[in-house]
């Protein structure tokens, strides 16, 4: 497997309007939060979570990522659970609403993988390129 055969899709829900920086704030959280989860495993619980030979290989090469759009809330919650079915990992970024959205909760992305890029290409490959 090589790095080109590996990536992460980060999905930005496009009809929230956010500001530039609010909308790379939250796709950094989804970038992080796999990873996050990983070391969180590790360190707080003493579990010793190893990452898949997919995962590997996005940590040791290139990071590769990818943003895509959606259109609604719904169709954010239709890609993370594709990916879940899928048996991809799926992180759901639910913004706590203290900046923008008027203190309601919203989700706002989701990152899928990473994972072999034809696993996240089978759940994110039809959504446009942000």
């Amino acid at each position: 497997m090589s790095e080109e055969s590996v990536k992460q899709v980060i999905v930005m829900r496009k009809d929230l309007k956010m500001r530039r920086g609010k909308e790379i704030a939250q796709g950094a959280h989804a970038a992080m939060a796999w990873m996050s989860g990983l070391l969180r495993a590790h360190f707080c619980t003493g579990q010793r979570v190893w990452p898949s030979p997919a995962e590997a290989v996005w940590i040791e090469g290139l990071f590769t990522k990818v943003c895509v759009q959606v259109d609604s809330e719904a169709a954010l919650r239709v890609v993370h659970m594709a990916a879940l079915a899928a048996g991809v990992h799926s992180e759901l970024i639910v913004d706590a609403g203290l900046t923008e959205f008027g203190g309601v909760p919203t989700p706002t992305c989701c990152a899928v993988g990473p994972d072999e890029v034809a696993r996240i290409d089978a759940v994110t490959g039809h959504l446009t390129l942000y």
